[in-house]
């Protein structure tokens, strides 16, 4: 009584296990997921897509690029990644080999400040 218990089973998961997952149980995935050819330009060593939300600024030239997503967020904090990988099998060699993690290949935020999730979350974005 009194007390509570928090239990988090996906949270020793890794990227890889993640996606080995969803190969193994045949889940259907949105294709922002996969390698596609989409306006991007470059902020911060991260591909950003075009929006309202601010960017790109006029230093920073739109470009024809095939990308994907290693997570999908908020447009002003997700970034996407250089990929050919258009399949199940393609993302999960290419994140085998990768040696970046999702978060510090995509996640804006994360390069502003160490608090900035802890931010959003304060701000009323989760």
């Amino acid at each position: 009584p009194g007390e509570h218990v928090r239990v988090f089973p996906l949270s020793n998961w890794t990227e890889l296990d993640v996606w080995q997952y969803i190969a193994r149980e045949g889940i259907e995935l949105p294709e922002i997921y996969f390698a596609h050819e989409r306006d991007v330009f470059r902020r911060g060593g991260m591909w950003l897509t075009a929006g309202e939300w601010g960017g790109p600024r006029e230093d920073e030239p739109v470009e024809r690029r095939t990308v994907r997503y290693r997570t999908v967020g908020d447009m002003s904090c997700t970034g996407a990644v250089d990929s050919d990988a258009v399949d199940l099998d393609a993302v999960i060699t290419e994140i085998a080999a990768s040696r970046l993690t999702e978060r510090g290949a995509t996640r804006a935020d994360d390069r502003m400040s160490e608090a900035a999730m802890e931010d959003r979350k304060r701000e009323g974005y989760f």
